[in-house]
């Protein structure tokens, strides 16, 4: 049996055309590898998952019995995977290069390496924030009082922060990675229970849990830059809903920070500068998308 350098998992919910172009693009431009492209469809109802199938008789199609989650999709593909590696990929990128031979490599040179983000940008060419730091009290803070930050110097700066701080044009060792482009040796599953991913939070920040539960064991989380992937962002979720997802994305956020922290004053302090924050980032968002009906970044 032919050895599988790697796993590829998709997982689709009613974007058919977007998973296709995706498809297409590993096709095109993954050589040299062998792998599998494992499709996993969450409950669909756009069209007949077997679509997928007909399109694309190579690729291997599971079809969930409902829409269990980002997180639970990619662990019923993990569970039919045989590769050494997989690569979790959003079903809205697309891969303008053979990035996958460029990240395994980057492997092979550094086997304490768990986790591998690389480089993505939106449609326009604009930068993507795919590195990043866990937030602390002092990065809340930083954040909020952004013309304290700019007294530094950009690398002092941009390492202290990653994120929107950082322009991701060189390799870095950062503390979680954005999941559309989540590659990891598969061994590292059986640091996890029942040997797949923590499939608690439904959709948003997953990445960041699986990253922070990985460093626990003191595995490097990397970013790297060599390579491009184009990433739609949101491509299965409408404009108007993106908002109202925010308040999920901060939850899941709290409950992830206190799972690093724990029941501490320390807790308690970067819950309140926190909710202060985003709450009122919110707001000035959902006032310009009623006025304008665009999303404020």
């Amino acid at each position: 049996m032919l050895q599988v350098d790697i796993s590829i998992i998709i997982v689709n919910y009613n974007t058919f055309a977007l998973t296709c172009k995706c498809i297409e693009s590993i096709l095109k431009n993954t050589l040299d590898k062998n792998y599998e492209l494992i499709l996993v469809d969450n409950f669909s109802t756009e069209c007949n998952p077997a679509m997928f199938k007909e399109k694309f008789p190579s690729v291997k199609l599971i079809t969930n019995k409902s829409n269990s989650g980002f997180a639970e999709g990619n662990n019923l593909g993990i569970s039919n995977a045989s590769g050494t590696y997989i690569l979790l990929l959003n079903s809205d990128t697309f891969l303008t290069e053979n990035s996958i031979k460029k990240c395994l490599a980057v492997f092979n040179k550094n086997k304490d390496i768990a986790v591998l983000g690389c480089r993505m940008v939106y449609p326009n060419g604009e930068v993507q924030h795919s590195a990043r730091r866990f937030r602390t009290i002092n990065w809340e803070i930083f954040d909020l009082l952004k013309f304290a930050l700019y007294l530094m110097p950009y690398p002092q700066r941009s390492k202290k922060m990653l994120g929107k701080y950082f322009r991701h044009d060189e390799d870095i060792e950062c503390d979680w990675v954005n999941g559309a482009f989540f590659m990891f040796p598969k061994i590292i599953l059986d640091n996890f229970p029942q040997k797949k991913l923590d499939n608690r939070f439904f959709m948003y920040g997953e990445d960041q849990l699986w990253c922070w539960q990985i460093k626990k064991e003191g595995y490097k989380i990397f970013f790297y830059s060599g390579t491009t992937i184009v990433h739609i962002n949101s491509g299965s979720t409408k404009p108007g809903k993106i908002l109202e997802l925010k308040k999920i994305m901060m939850k899941n956020e709290l409950i992830i920070v206190k799972e690093r922290l724990g029941t501490s004053i320390s807790y308690e302090i970067f819950k309140i500068i926190f909710l202060f924050k985003e709450y009122s980032r919110y707001a000035i968002k959902w006032v310009y998308w009623i006025l304008f009906r665009r999303l404020l970044k």
